[in-house]
């Protein structure tokens, strides 16, 4: 049976592996453990991993932070969320995503939201928040401003 667990500053370096998989260009795990500790934790960015029995790594993770905004509300905006590779296929994304929607009613929340990328193959994934009870409700458009 799976423990989930939030995963706190002193452990932030659990969750690398799992997350080096969906952001391959963050650099090093000390440059993960320095950006989220330093920059993302203090606006509110938490951690929280899938342990299973025997692995001290978390075979998948999920980074989310609750936001307020005038047209969510509270809402609970989910990040990151990845599984290692040699976990795909085994529902613990989905089980992130179910307990995310907890923790989301448990603050008072208002909405879940996610964004997914479309720049690589990701249907498992749509397809799981399909199930999931998420829909398509925008488009998010970028621009990048400095170089």
């Amino acid at each position: 049976m799976p423990d989930f667990r939030e995963i706190h500053p002193g452990e932030t370096r659990l969750a690398y592996q799992a997350m080096i998989e969906l952001r391959p260009n963050m650099g090093s795990e000390a440059e993960f453990v320095e950006r989220v500790n330093t920059l993302q934790r203090p606006e509110g960015y938490r951690l929280v991993g899938v342990f299973v029995e025997g692995d001290d790594q978390p075979t998948a993770v999920a980074g989310f932070r609750t936001v307020h905004s005038l047209v969510w509300g509270y809402a609970l905006y989910c990040d990151d969320l990845s599984t290692r590779t040699d976990h795909h296929r085994r529902g613990y994304a989905g089980t992130l995503v179910d307990w995310m929607m907890e923790e989301a009613r448990r603050l008072g929340c208002d909405q879940l939201h996610l964004d997914s990328g479309v720049q690589r193959e990701r249907q498992d994934a749509h397809r799981l928040y399909f199930n999931k009870g998420l829909r398509i409700s925008a488009y998010h458009f970028e621009s990048v401003v400095n170089r």
